[in-house]
């Protein structure tokens, strides 16, 4: 299937109304990837005075600080442009197009903060990673514990209460310890520069038969722990590896492309506040190329815990980000429409086209590919360094 980007694929419904910057990668001798600022004729480099994303967002207000070097910034083409250049097979290397809005930070990413997908890991566990068996659990499940999950605060009273029960009733699993327990599943989702943007391929196992999209709104935090805006993600996720055993995780998360970000971050600002971000309705489309669709949405007012929760159990004085980091927030999506077979749920296939958006935040789409099969990631931190440093750009 072929992919392709407008506008109104990618902008918030209100287009440039609010502060919005990102990371293109500009052509030149040498070229590289850039700060950039997004206004309503193109996108404005910001590099000379930011040479990364990490370095503008840890400013004290990274909305003023982007707005006073937007003034002076040179414009580097037409926001179309970039973003009609940005689908990985028919990009062309010499026009500027779209990354991921995220480079020196980590991404971290948590779990289950969401009922439905905590009791979808619960079920992944039960069925050790079969989809096959899947089916018979979820209602079963479902019926036994899933009311008793929405009513409780993650560790309150009241969860430690339905905890004890749970023991004792023989159905407690380690996904409900951090579903409704006091600590938050925190993981790092990848590394820093690995993530791809809203046009490129991701990636999925070759060997995975059981997988699925994770559509997520992504907080950009600055070194002190300040959640300074967001963006959308897709946390590519191996129902079947992970179902297998917790200590796959890191093979069912963490693989080439297997992280995608984007299109931009939007900065609070009088448009946007962290209440916006509560609120957020997130949809999911997968188009198959077996004329297959998925359909979806989710209120990210369903969340177990709060945003700024979260950010502060990622970050704390027992663990510090010096460049910041982007935070996953967990999934309020677990697609269990049947695809090929009655009872077997979904699972990707290779060229399945993944559009996450909402209003606020736009548009990140990608396409689905083998990891193999996709364009290997070579451009590390070291590499960002040295290209920077020939540049001139690093003081």
């Amino acid at each position: 299937m072929d992919l392709t980007l407008t506008l109104k694929d990618t902008l918030p419904h209100d287009g440039t109304a609010g502060t919005l910057v990102g990371r293109a990668s500009v052509p030149g001798n040498p070229g590289g990837p850039c700060v950039v600022l997004v206004k309503a004729d193109g996108l404005y480099d910001l590099t000379a005075r930011y040479p990364t994303l990490s370095a503008l967002l840890n400013e004290k207000s990274p909305t003023e600080a982007a707005h006073q070097a937007g003034k002076t910034a040179k414009r580097i083409c037409g926001l179309d442009e970039a973003v009609a250049n940005s689908p990985s097979d028919h990009r062309t290397p010499d026009k500027p197009y779209l990354l991921a809005p995220a480079d020196l930070q980590a991404l971290k990413a948590c779990g289950v903060t969401f009922v439905l997908s905590m009791l979808e890991r619960v079920i992944e566990e039960r069925a050790k990673g079969d989809p096959t068996a899947a089916n018979g659990l979820r209602a079963a499940i479902n019926s036994e514990i899933g009311g008793d999950l929405a009513r409780v605060k993650p560790g309150s009273a009241d969860a430690e209460k339905l905890k004890q029960a749970l023991i004792q009733r023989g159905i407690w699993s380690q996904y409900l310890e951090v579903g409704i327990g006091p600590y938050a599943e925190v993981f790092t989702k990848s590394q820093p520069m690995s993530g791809v943007g809203t046009g490129a391929d991701i990636g999925i196992h070759p060997e995975s038969s059981w997988n699925n999209p994770e559509p997520e709104v992504v907080l950009a935090v600055n070194a002190s722990g300040t959640i300074v805006g967001a963006t959308l993600g897709n946390d590519v996720n191996l129902r079947d590896f992970e179902g297998r055993s917790a200590l796959l995780l890191g093979r069912a998360k963490d693989n080439n492309a297997s992280c995608a970000l984007g299109p931009f971050i939007r900065l609070f600002d009088g448009t946007f506040a962290l209440e916006d971000l509560r609120q957020l309705v997130i949809t999911v489309r997968v188009d198959g190329p077996d004329q297959f669709v998925l359909d979806d949405s989710s209120s990210m007012a369903k969340i177990s815990r709060d945003l700024t929760d979260l950010a502060s159990q990622t970050l704390s004085k027992n663990h510090q980000y010096p460049d910041g980091f982007m935070l996953f927030c967990g999934t309020m999506f677990a697609p269990i429409k049947d695809r090929d077979a009655k009872g077997q749920g979904f699972t990707h296939k290779v060229g399945d086209i993944v559009t996450i958006a909402t209003p606020k935040l736009g548009a990140l789409t990608n396409r689905v590919k083998h990891c193999g099969d996709v364009a290997p990631w070579t451009f590390g931190t070291g590499a960002l360094m040295a290209n920077l440093a020939q540049r001139g750009l690093l003081r």
